[in-house]
């Protein structure tokens, strides 16, 4: 679930916590059949004026850290492996030279150390503060302090160092930390992020709202930014509503016996709809049914039944480690991590997916809910809601 607020951000993330299996680190998993699971929220419910990550996790996880550490496996979710499979990215050999920032609200205090775990589990070339790869900021771009700790928004942090390292692990990372989860204070890291990055992921929406209000934040020519669509459904949020940003939706993705290897349909939680503010990109003339801003432009794996592993050390509610997670918060930075490989944010804008998307995988099947126009919430045949022009095929459409 979502919770709306006028004028706040709430996290994009949902997120659900197995116990490690015992399949390779990097073999292609086989996807299990949708099941029901009970939730909780991993933060506390917003006050008014202010927004939390809106990170959801499953109670029916029973085994303990302990248990799954002495029985040595590797961690569940679909690997760094399997995302450059499935998309047919050149992870390996692009990438270098280029900057991805990654914005969220308050501190993660292990995210440099949880982020080594996850790298050397995978093979990934180390990325640390001593040798020039990663960096971490607070809002204004100062090394001497930070915000407060927040374990839901840590975990959030995490999910998304992990992704820009699973699609780029030859880019370099910087992680802006806004004091608080304000549109203000969000804004005001979106501005530094934009001055240290060729590339920004943002894994956070609120209600939709107007670039008159707060397009200065994200109006960065030269820059790729990306905005996770939301986890609710069909609907419009902001900043994925915005006409400077891409806004990134969802998919479910499996393995299969096909050319490809795998195979996707729309998530069912994956925000989509038509913006009631902001002006349409110029490439959506004729494809979206919608007279403004429509939203996603591209996707990819979201769903928490087909997940992500990542790690996360900060404690909380007792839940800390090697976890399986999902949401557009999953689909915004693996997108950062294609721009990056892509290396042409300084020359495109966001209307560069519509006039290449045959670089995109088309998502043809599935849909996030209920709605007056069929494609804003039913993947179908080119452009629709939940899957914007499609998933990646490579880096041409970035």
């Amino acid at each position: 679930m979502r919770r709306r607020v006028t004028g706040t951000i709430l996290g994009g993330l949902v997120l659900a916590l197995v116990p490690f299996l015992s399949s390779a680190a990097n073999a292609t998993p086989q996807a299990a059949p949708p099941v029901s699971h009970s939730f909780h929220h991993s933060c506390a419910t917003a006050r008014a004026g202010v927004a939390n990550c809106d990170a959801l996790v499953r109670n029916d996880v029973a085994t303990s850290e302990t248990a799954l550490r002495a029985a040595l496996a590797a961690p569940s979710g679909l690997s760094p492996a399997n995302l450059q499979s499935a998309y047919k990215l050149p992870s390996s050999s692009a990438g270098s030279g280029q900057t991805v920032a990654i914005v969220d609200a308050y501190n993660a205090p292990t995210a440099e150390a949880d982020l080594g775990v996850y790298r050397s589990q995978y093979g990934l070339p180390a990325c640390t503060t001593a040798n020039g790869c990663f960096k971490k900021v607070n809002q204004t771009g100062g090394t001497s302090s930070y915000p407060a700790t927040d374990g839901g928004w840590a975990q959030e942090i995490s999910l998304d160092l992990d992704m820009v390292s699973a699609v780029c692990p030859n880019c370099k990372i910087v992680l802006v930390e806004a004091t608080s989860a304000s549109f203000a204070n969000l804004g005001t890291a979106e501005n530094t992020a934009a001055r240290l990055a060729n590339v920004i992921s943002n894994s956070y929406g609120g209600s939709d709202a107007s670039d008159s209000s707060y397009g200065s934040y994200y109006n960065h020519p030269g820059k790729a930014i990306t905005v996770s669509s939301g986890d609710s459904g069909y609907g419009v949020e902001y900043p994925a509503s915005s006409h400077y940003v891409t806004a990134v939706g969802g998919t479910s993705l499996k393995s299969a016996s096909n050319s490809r290897g795998w195979t996707e349909t729309a998530w069912s939680g994956a925000g989509s709809g038509c913006s009631s503010y902001n002006t349409a990109l110029s490439g959506q003339s004729g494809l979206t049914g919608c007279s403004r801003r429509a939203v996603a432009d591209v996707s990819a794996v979201a769903d928490p039944a087909t997940g992500v592993a990542v790690y996360d050390s900060t404690a909380y509610q007792g839940q800390s480690g090697w976890m399986v997670f999902g949401g557009t918060s999953v689909a915004a930075p693996v997108i950062a991590g294609v721009y990056g490989l892509a290396a042409n944010a300084a020359s495109i804008d966001n209307n560069y997916p519509y006039t290449h998307s045959s670089s995109l995988f088309d998502v043809t099947s599935g849909s996030n809910g209920s709605c007056s126009t069929t494609k804003w919430c039913h993947a179908g045949t080119g452009w629709d809601g939940p899957t914007g022009l499609g998933t990646p095929n490579g880096t041409g459409a970035f």
